[in-house]
Parts: structure tokens; C-alpha cells; sequence
């Protein structure tokens, strides 16, 4: 089984160090960021406002501990 080693990152848009797999922003396809900031940027994408963002990642942290 191939042991890698997970090398934290921190994302350029919160400044939050990360260990989990990055997302790419969509504001120039190349950036990448927290899975967090991936999460939302393509909700608001979807026109879901700041608050509902804060709370679909309540629910998602909450389900899926890192």
C-alpha cells in the first residue's frame, strides 16, 4: 500500500492550514484552496447567500469530521 504523507497547506483566501485534499478556485481554475473555500465558492456561485454558506459547512463538519 503506497504510505504518501499529507503535507498541511494553507489556502490563500482564509488563511486556514489545511491537511485534506485542496479544491481549485473557481475564480482563475489554477488557485488552490481549502476544501471549505471550494465548498463556498460554488455555493455562492449557486446564489446561496453568506449565512446559508456558514451552515451547509456546520452540516458538513458535523457529518464528516476531519
Amino acid at each position: 500500500m503506497d504510505s504518501k504523507k499529507v503535507k498541511p497547506a494553507t489556502c490563500p483566501l482564509c488563511g486556514r492550514t489545511y491537511t485534506g485534499v485542496p479544491a481549485t478556485s473557481r475564480a482563475d481554475n489554477t488557485t488552490l484552496i481549502c476544501p471549505d473555500c471550494g465548498t463556498r465558492e460554488a455555493l455562492a456561485d449557486m446564489g446561496i447567500g453568506e449565512d446559508e454558506q456558514e451552515r451547509i459547512l456546520e452540516i458538513i463538519h458535523r457529518c464528516h469530521p476531519q
